[in-house]
């Protein structure tokens, strides 16, 4: 392709993201990798390494993508692209042997937690959650005194949707040190704001529906690695289990990931303004976002990271009685709990979208306790917002018109 290892490694992050993937500089290629649709490729005699043959081993278009996605993680290999976060997720989740022991954030994507829990209600592993954030609780569990010791610890920084940072670096040496894989979930933050292979990390996990691809018209995951016999394995399990990207799905993804580098700038420095005056409006009872000084994951998300990414969550403080912030809920006969303040707040909201995704060029919210298979330790008034390219100050004249429609 377009790039070695060695001038990628020379370039910034910003100009790798547009340089990587491209067809050979010769003339009259295309600037662009073309679209392939085939199933299958001509080829006679037993299939080596480098041969396609049919469509589920491999697809020209796909190349392009893993290799830029492997080079901006710092990855000494390609990535894997499957045909979903989950089914990324399901084949790292495959690397747990037999009744092996999973740590994993109690706060994380939901799919992965319910993922998780059923692998463990089936008897195929042992599942210890923990708060991510708690580096000697997770210690602890990773290798315990009178316990076996971890196979895997998943990690999610910052996680889905209560934004704890971990120590990446402390947890992997620890994870490593008890004989332990580490995969990170790196989607919140992408590479542009986060490296987790050069923290420790064994494999890096993204929702490319997210910020990678970027404009909410694909659903596909990739996981990145340097190690190649975990690559192999990795691989294998995608081949047999089928779970593949569709060569559209992976040519509109590669379009998509040229512009992260914009849309991640723009996002970052609207998600810090939008903080900084949520933080301070009478109708939110709480703020979550690693950028605000006052945040409790602050100084370890400076250390590790190079912004602090795009989503925020507020707690909507309840209205016309005493009540519990943190969870939403409590006595206030004749008044509106928080999770009701949010919904009426969301309904009123004109330029944001009340949608589940997050990481497009558009700006959504939520509140995430709608969904059954979020954790019921998520507060029920916590709104997640994922902050677009829009105009800041749009966004922001939204979201007061709405939030002064609860009056005060």
């Amino acid at each position: 392709m377009s790039l070695s290892e060695e001038q990628a490694a020379a370039l910034s992050a910003e100009t790798v993201v547009v340089a990587a993937g491209r067809p050979p500089r010769e003339r009259d290629q295309p600037v662009n990798q073309p679209l392939v649709l085939s199933s299958t490729y001509f080829g006679t005699g037993p299939l080596g390494d480098g041969d396609r043959g049919y469509g589920r081993y491999s697809n020209a278009t796909w190349d392009p993508f893993e290799e830029a996605l492997g080079q901006l993680e710092g990855a000494e290999l390609p990535g894997l692209l499957y045909a979903s976060g989950l089914a990324a997720a399901s084949s790292a989740l495959s690397l747990v042997p037999a009744q092996g022991v999973l740590v994993m954030p109690s706060h994380s994507y939901a799919g992965s937690l319910v993922m998780a829990t059923e692998l463990a209600e089936k008897g195929f592993l042992e599942l210890r959650t923990v708060d991510i954030a708690d580096t000697d609780a997770v210690k602890a569990l990773l290798a315990p005194a009178d316990g076996r010791p971890a196979d895997m610890l998943w990690l999610e920084s910052p996680t889905n949707p209560m934004l704890g940072v971990a120590d990446i670096r402390a947890l992997t040496a620890a994870a490593h040190a008890a004989g332990a894989i580490v995969v990170t979930d790196n989607t919140f933050s992408t590479p542009l704001v986060q490296q987790p292979l050069a923290l420790g990390s064994d494999v890096v996990l993204h929702s490319v529906t997210k910020y990678l691809s970027g404009h909410s018209d694909v659903v596909l995951g990739a996981l990145v690695t340097s190690d190649a016999g975990l690559r192999s394995t990795l691989l294998h399990h995608r081949t047999i289990h089928g779970g593949i990207a569709g060569p559209m799905e992976a040519w509109l993804a590669l379009r998509g990931l040229r512009t992260l580098a914009l849309r991640v700038e723009r996002s970052q420095a609207s998600a810090a303004v939008l903080a900084e005056r949520l933080s301070a409006h009478p109708r939110v009872g709480s703020i979550r976002y690693p950028g605000l000084a006052s945040d409790p994951g602050h100084e370890r998300a400076k250390s590790q990271m190079k912004g602090f990414g795009s989503i925020l969550c507020i707690e909507m403080a309840p209205i016309g009685g005493s009540g519990n912030t943190s969870s939403g809920t409590g006595a206030m006969s004749g008044a509106m709990s928080g999770a009701e303040a949010a919904d009426r707040m969301i309904r009123a909201l004109k330029l944001w979208l009340p949608a589940t995704s997050l990481g497009g060029v558009e700006s959504l919210i939520e509140r995430r306790r709608r969904h059954t298979a979020e954790p019921v330790s998520v507060p029920e008034n916590l709104v997640r917002l994922s902050v677009g390219i829009e105009n800041v100050e749009d966004l922001w004249a939204d979201l007061e018109q709405a939030l002064g429609t609860l009056g005060g």
